[in-house]
C-alpha cells in the first residue's frame, strides 16, 4: 500500500489531538506503520493546531509535505483555507462550516475572508458539514469533531465497525455512546 497522508487542522480546544489519536489507533489496529506529528501554535489561546498522520507499509517520517495530503480535515473554515496548499490535486478537504475569528479579526486589524468554502471548491474536492449545529442537535457541542471525522472516514480505507471500535477504546468511557452517534451521523451523511 502506498503511504496515505492525512492532515487535521483546527484551533486550540477543537479536539484536533483526540481526533489524531483515533486516526492513529485505527491505522495501528489495521497493522500499518504510522507516524504522527503535532504542531501547536498557541493552541491554548485559540491558535492553529496541525496534526500530520502518515500511514502505510513503512513510513519514514511524520511530516506531510506541501501538495502531498490525501485528506485535509479542517475543524474551522479559515484553517482549511490556510492549509489547502498541502492537499494533493486529487485529495479531499473535509471542512466544518464553522467560523472562529482569530485575534487579528477580533481586534479589527484584519477581516475574515468571505466565501471560503466556495472558493476552496473551485480548486479542490470539498465536503462541507455544519458539524457544530449537528452536535448541538445530539445534545453535546463537544462531539462536532467526531462528526467531521465521520465524514472524512469515507475517504479512508477502514470499515465503519473498525472506526467504532477505535472510538470506543480512545474516548473517555462516559462519552463512548455520544461519540459513536456523532461518528455515525457524519459517516452516514
Amino acid at each position: 500500500m502506498k503511504t496515505k497522508n492525512i492532515m487535521i487542522v483546527g484551533v486550540g480546544g477543537q479536539g484536533t489531538l483526540l481526533t489524531s489519536r483515533i486516526l492513529g489507533g485505527i491505522t495501528v489496529d489495521a497493522g500499518y506503520d504510522v507516524k504522527l506529528s503535532e504542531v501547536h501554535g498557541m493552541a491554548q489561546r485559540g491558535g492553529s493546531v496541525v496534526t500530520f498522520v502518515r500511514y502505510g507499509e513503512k513510513v519514514a517520517e511524520p511530516i506531510v509535505e506541501e501538495g502531498q495530503a490525501d485528506v485535509l480535515i479542517a475543524f474551522e473554515k479559515l484553517e482549511a483555507l490556510r492549509y489547502a496548499h498541502f492537499l494533493k490535486k486529487d485529495g479531499a478537504i473535509v471542512v466544518n462550516d464553522h467560523r472562529i475569528d482569530p485575534m487579528p479579526v477580533v481586534t479589527g486589524a484584519a477581516q475574515y475572508p468571505e466565501n471560503i468554502i466556495e472558493n476552496l471548491a473551485k480548486e479542490h474536492s470539498v465536503y462541507s458539514v455544519n458539524a457544530m449545529d449537528e452536535a448541538l442537535k445530539l445534545g453535546n457541542s463537544r462531539v462536532f469533531n467526531i462528526i467531521v471525522l465521520g465524514v472524512a472516514a469515507k475517504h479512508m480505507d477502514f470499515s465503519k465497525e473498525a472506526w467504532l471500535n477505535v472510538i470506543e477504546k480512545t474516548v473517555p468511557p462516559k462519552t463512548v455512546e455520544i461519540n459513536k452517534k456523532a461518528f455515525l451521523l457524519g459517516f452516514e451523511s
